[in-house]
């Protein structure tokens, strides 16, 4: 089925330098300067979860609740995740301009309305999640639930620094949401986030423990692995699984699905 092919690699296991560049990556802050138009796009967004609290008479809400639908192509998922939560605006992000004009079309909707908490926008997602960190840290917005579905998984060993998990973004990616849901037909590619994950906690609480000791020289902490692919660590909860979806919600969702791929998802809970 054309747009449903399998991923295929040259690696076959979780990648040899992940744990490294992990923790360096953990250690230092993305300083990339922010683009304009993403700065411009943002600024749409605020106004839009403004004007929705406030048409919900919610005007000094603080912080006000924001769900992010990062990398959402065509929007279909963030129709579904918007249904899902319909009190919370629902901020559907992409770089494309193509699939974006393609969000909200009836084909989505299945002949009901867009839901009005539904928003897309065009941007840089490592800008975009940079300055949603921002109103997060100060304290006027809490990110409950963030959806990653199907990013590009970059499967060769070569472009793994170009996975979101290997790259200088994933601190910031991790601060941002209470859950995030990382979906994807590659079973490596779900492990490695999960795992990237655990070790980017662990660094971050050996950081945390370093510095209330004044001890730069503690040992490091191994998380117990709980069955199930589950990894429970200082009130963190990590989960990878495969799933099988019932109601896909995404185009890639659909034709994997009808392909007979198996998919898996990571979930993280802080």
């Amino acid at each position: 089925m054309p747009g449903a092919n399998s991923v295929t690699s040259n690696q076959e296991a979780l990648h040899k330098d992940l744990e490294e560049v992990v923790r360096k990556y953990a250690r230092t802050t993305f300083l990339r300067p922010i683009a304009d138009h993403t700065r411009e796009a943002f600024a749409e967004v605020e106004e839009f979860v403004r004007k929705f609290y406030a048409g919900n008479g919610a005007h000094e809400i603080a912080p006000q609740a924001v769900i992010l639908d990062s990398g959402c192509g065509t929007g279909e998922s963030t129709i579904h995740i918007a249904r899902r939560f319909p009190g919370i605006p629902v901020i559907g992000i992409d770089k494309s301009c193509a699939r974006l004009n393609k969000a909200g079309n009836p084909s989505q909707t299945a002949g009901e309305d867009v839901p009005s908490n539904a928003f897309w926008i065009r941007a840089e997602l490592l800008d975009f999640w940079r300055l949603a960190l921002e109103r997060v840290r100060s304290g006027q917005w809490t990110i409950p639930y963030h959806a990653v579905y199907y990013p590009n998984p970059w499967p060769k060993q070569s472009e793994a620094t170009r996975r979101f998990h290997m790259h200088p973004i994933f601190p910031t990616l991790l601060a941002l949401g209470k859950t995030i849901e990382l979906r994807t037909n590659w079973e490596i590619y779900a492990r490695e986030f999960a795992e990237a994950t655990r070790i980017a906690y662990e660094e971050r609480a050996m950081s945390a423990d370093a510095i209330a000791k004044g001890d730069s020289g503690l040992l490091r902490l191994r998380s117990a692995q709980a069955p199930a692919g589950m990894t429970d660590t200082a009130g963190m909860t990590i989960k990878c699984e495969s799933f099988d979806p019932e109601n896909p919600e995404t185009a890639f969702e659909r034709k994997y699905k009808e392909a007979r791929q198996k998919l898996w998802r990571a979930i993280i809970k802080t």
